[in-house]
């Protein structure tokens, strides 16, 4: 059986999670790539960084954007989440300490689904090439909605 998840199970499911699929505008079409994020509950905001290019050139000129994230077990259970909203650059102390934040949680839900205990953001997430700092930004969502299917429901 198919339901809708209410806020609470989106915002979960979005907390127990670090790897999602962020969907851009670039020329009219949508992009999709997969994207390591961090909920922030205190913010209510989606914390990750990337490096200069497409994603973040395009994201910049559009600032509409979404986050999927799914948990999925079989093809009669699973759970899955969109979280629309935009796109926020941030920069000095908030990008450093939002990119802080944002390897904490993601080490801490690591640690608490695998037993595994990463040090470095490359261990866990896209290392980052460029010599420059990463680009740090968040997603301040405006709308969640998320559907599950369980043969148990």
């Amino acid at each position: 059986m198919r339901i809708n998840l209410d806020k609470n199970e989106c915002i979960e499911l979005l907390e127990q999670n670090y790897i999602g699929r962020i969907a851009y505008i670039s020329s009219g079409f949508p992009h999709i790539v997969p994207l390591t994020y961090y909920y922030d509950p205190e913010t209510k905001t989606i914390i990750s960084y990337s490096s200069e290019g497409h994603k973040i050139k395009e994201m910049r000129k559009n600032i509409a954007v979404c986050l999927a994230v799914d948990e999925i077990t079989s093809v009669s259970n699973w759970k899955s989440v969109l979280a629309h909203g935009t796109f926020e650059e941030l920069s000095r102390i908030d990008a450093k300490h939002m990119l802080r934040k944002f390897a904490e949680g993601v080490k801490n839900i690591i640690h608490t689904k695998t037993g595994g205990n990463p040090k470095h953001i490359s261990e866990f997430s896209a290392k980052n090439d460029a010599k420059d700092s990463p680009i740090v930004f968040r997603i301040n969502i405006s709308e969640l909605t998320g559907k599950s299917r369980s043969a148990t429901h």
